[in-house]
């Protein structure tokens, strides 16, 4: 798992390459670092759900199961549960069954495992968005801004450009930088992999939005952590 916070000199060594990087563009590289985009405690809620939904299934499928929790209580004296003792009877199993999911999801590690890989994803590219519209779009004057986001535990990045740079340059044009940051990442290693990208991006802006001598740094270069 990569250490997070990043040290000193994997600040320093991310910042670097955005210096490196933007000495051959217009373009402005923001990089931010973050350990999750989510804590996923929805996906507690689901998994009770549907573990609330299986103890109706088996009622259904074993209705004497009931009876004989019942039993356990009343120690068999008394008449047969009517309708009314076995409704409340699952829905009290129901309410601790529930408890029990919810109880095991307080664990971060067990909510991010069972939480769906697309779903992962889909909140990895929300939170990059949004920290891309408060921190980079628009923020320049020629619109040329750059967000490369990495949330650790997902072990996700995202690159989000702005208007002029996203009119030029198509997604998949990023699959190099999206591979040099992920392989570094999951090698525990992930400033490299970030100055890496961070280089490959750079390389890609310059192509399209070359350095001119009215270009001024606009967006700070140094990796921000979340």
């Amino acid at each position: 798992m990569p250490r997070f916070p990043l040290n000193e000199q994997d600040h320093a060594l991310v910042t670097d390459a955005v210096t490196a990087a933007e000495a051959g563009t217009d373009g402005e590289i923001v990089t931010i670092v973050t350990q999750r985009s989510d804590e996923y405690r929805d996906t507690g809620l689901v998994w009770g759900a549907m573990a609330m939904l299986l103890v109706v299934a088996l009622a259904a499928a074993m209705p004497w199961a009931i009876d004989t929790k019942i039993a356990l209580v009343t120690g068999g004296w008394g008449e047969a549960p009517g309708m009314a003792m076995r409704f409340v009877a699952l829905l009290l199993i129901e309410a601790i069954v529930f408890g029990l999911v919810l109880l095991a999801f307080r664990r971060s590690r067990l909510r991010m495992f069972l939480t769906p890989s697309h779903v992962r994803a889909r909140r990895v590219r929300g939170r990059a968005i949004r920290y891309f519209k408060v921190g980079a779009e628009k923020r320049t004057a020629a619109r040329v801004g750059v967000l490369l986001y990495l949330s650790l535990d997902e072990r996700l990045a995202e690159i989000v450009a702005d208007q002029a740079i996203h009119a030029k340059v198509p997604p998949e044009r990023w699959g190099d930088a999206m591979t040099a940051l992920v392989d570094e990442v999951r090698a525990g290693r992930p400033a490299q992999g970030m100055a890496a990208a961070v280089a490959a991006i750079g390389v890609i802006v310059a192509e399209h939005f070359p350095k001119t001598e009215d270009d001024r740094n606009e967006l700070p270069d140094r990796l921000i952590e979340l």
